[in-house]
């Protein structure tokens, strides 16, 4: 049986050792580790739309801006 994921590293493209570290430090546990892929157009547009989207959040799944851990740790950490 496959391990599902319930916590999810999102690391900065920058940083590619720190991705292989990090990688290798949790390959056998219940977490992925990912580049970060999102655009930065993309992320302007979010920080923008997030008072719209404070009214929908009762509907939608629930999203955790990590753009301020990624600049300042280079990683941030998701719950699934």
């Amino acid at each position: 049986m496959q391990q599902v994921n319930r916590m999810l590293i999102v690391v900065s493209p920058a940083r590619p050792a720190q991705y292989a570290y990090l990688k290798h430090a949790f390959e056998k546990e219940a977490i992925a580790v990912i580049f970060d892929r999102r655009a930065g157009e993309r992320r302007q547009l979010a920080a923008m739309d997030r008072a719209r989207s404070e009214r929908r959040r009762g509907q939608d799944r629930r999203q955790r801006d990590i753009t301020k851990d990624l600049q300042r740790f280079s990683w941030a950490i998701v719950r699934r």
